[in-house]
């Protein structure tokens, strides 16, 4: 800290001046040095797979043998600007209709017994 080195005061009476809390001298936030590859890298398999989510992409970077946590993967896919495209509607399939007594022939239709 350099109040302390040049005034030559104790850490607590330099961050009491200062209106620092004690705990930020201490630790530096730590910053991702790879963040950018592991954004190409998050970018390319969400365009390769499509319809794979933050979760399955976390899950291919493991397998490749990256460290990542699903956080930070999903902070990078929100940053990014990635969803997953609604998926396709299926269409169900049309079933035609047998007609088992023609209404042109006449034919009386059997009674069930119900």
């Amino acid at each position: 800290m350099h109040v302390r080195e040049t005034l030559f005061v104790s850490e607590r009476r330099a961050c009491r001046v200062l209106g620092q809390l004690r705990r930020t001298q201490w630790d530096t936030p730590k910053v991702a040095d790879d963040d950018e590859a592991l954004t190409d890298n998050i970018v390319s398999l969400a365009t390769e797979y499509g319809r794979y989510g933050y979760r399955r992409i976390t899950a291919l970077l493991k397998t490749d043998g990256r460290r990542v946590n699903h956080k930070r993967v999903e902070r990078i896919w929100r940053q990014e600007g990635l969803k997953v495209p609604a998926a396709a509607e299926e269409r169900a399939a049309v079933v035609q209709r047998q007609v088992l007594y023609p209404a042109s022939t006449g034919a009386s239709q059997p009674r069930l017994g119900l």
